[in-house]
């Protein structure tokens, strides 16, 4: 058995690698794997209790993953007879051409940390990144996936969102306040477009509404906004949770609003122009 262990299966100058190493190495690995799956059961159950969001316990685990993972090849490096503070000098040349050739990924895994750590973006939120709507799928060292409303995937480079303005619809709460466009012909009934409004948003489930206790933070309300050259125009408020969706509900608001504009007789105007021709009736002599 001793000699079975200390076979040597590959050697090159100082560094030997044996049966025996071998077998040691596949153990640390069999075991970082076996502690970090307790170590993601821990964190789970322990934010669970304590209601912390999904995103950063996500966040917290990948970067106890990565360090743990750091360790464990270190660790195997040393084991081989791979020292990194020699392999490191070693190569210092080598690593100042690569970090100059590869500063962007370095500058996308720095953005990974920034984000894991301070936690503004995280898994589920909803986001607006260059004009485009999505909802956070993963947050990985490097890249984020990112589900457009049109079922794509993108694959973002982490970078952008330290550097770039985005819009973060899910940051502070579940819940984000939309509105609704309407004109109405001159001459209609305003409290009635009012009534009308509240109504249709009353109608749709995906709308919140005041829970009965006197709060009213998140109740539809409706604003007269100006007179228009040919419109009435009206705005609707309203709050949903269902963000990632939420021009579904604009649509089904906006059925829903022209179609009992019809029953009631509300017109909705276009815009017109009357055009005055005018003709020379002086005979030329």
């Amino acid at each position: 058995m001793k000699n079975f262990l200390n076979y040597t299966l590959f050697e090159f100058g100082e560094y030997k690698l044996s049966t025996g190493t071998l077998a040691i190495i596949v153990l640390l690995v069999v075991v970082v794997r076996i502690l970090l799956f307790l170590v993601k059961q821990f964190l789970h159950s322990y934010f669970k209790k304590r209601g912390i969001d999904q995103g950063r316990k996500d966040a917290i685990y990948l970067l106890i993953k990565y360090f743990t993972w750091v360790l464990a090849v270190v660790v195997i490096l040393e084991m081989i007879g791979i020292h990194i503070t020699i392999l490191i000098a070693g190569s210092a040349a080598l690593l100042v051409g690569l970090g100059l050739g590869l500063q962007q990924i370095f500058q996308d895994l720095v953005s990974g940390i920034f984000i894991l750590i301070e936690g503004t973006i995280k898994v589920n939120d909803v986001i607006e990144l260059d004009g485009m709507v999505g909802k956070i799928l993963s947050v990985n060292l490097r890249t984020s996936k990112v589900l457009t409303r049109d079922g794509i995937i993108i694959i973002v480079p982490n970078h952008k969102f330290i550097i770039e303005k985005i819009t973060n619809w899910t940051h502070n709460s579940d819940s984000t306040r939309f509105k609704v466009e309407v004109g109405v012909a001159y001459g209609s009934d305003v409290d009635k477009v009012k009534q009308i409004l509240l109504r249709c948003a009353q109608q749709q489930i995906s709308i919140m509404h005041s829970d009965g206790d006197g709060d009213e933070s998140h109740e539809p309300f409706v604003r007269f906004t100006d007179f228009g050259d040919s419109a009435l125009k009206f705005e609707l408020y309203f709050w949903t949770a269902n963000i990632f969706k939420v021009e579904f509900i604009k649509s089904d608001l906006r059925f829903a609003i022209d179609k009992q504009f019809r029953l009631d007789g509300i017109t909705i105007p276009f815009p017109q122009r009357d055009i005055h021709i005018k003709t020379n009736l002086t005979n030329p002599l």
